[in-house]
């Protein structure tokens, strides 16, 4: 569980952030978590676009998402949700 500091400074770097995964039509897949995974252990932070072709709700998708990930939902802007995921071996980034 992170405190409301290290949220905001997770926030703040991911302003800068391009968004980089989208989850579409298809809505959550197994090939979509399984990405998202490797894409955490890589990059800790993440930006997630959920396109207006997805059927479900856009809260259910983020939390969808970052419980099957066991990540930290850190923010949720209009259809964008942004992840965060330490990396244990490999940490990136400093909190």
């Amino acid at each position: 569980m992170l405190s409301p500091k290290q949220k905001l400074t997770l926030k703040s770097l991911a302003s800068t952030l391009t968004i980089r995964y989208q989850i579409g039509k298809n809505d959550i897949s197994e090939s979509l978590i399984s990405m998202l995974d490797k894409a955490l252990t890589a990059h800790e932070l993440i930006k997630v676009d959920v396109m207006k072709g997805c059927t479900l709700p856009m809260m259910e998708v983020a939390i969808d998402v970052a419980n099957n990930l066991n990540a930290e939902l850190i923010q949720v802007v209009g259809r964008v949700f942004v992840l965060f995921r330490r990396n244990k071996d490999n940490p990136k980034i400093k909190l």
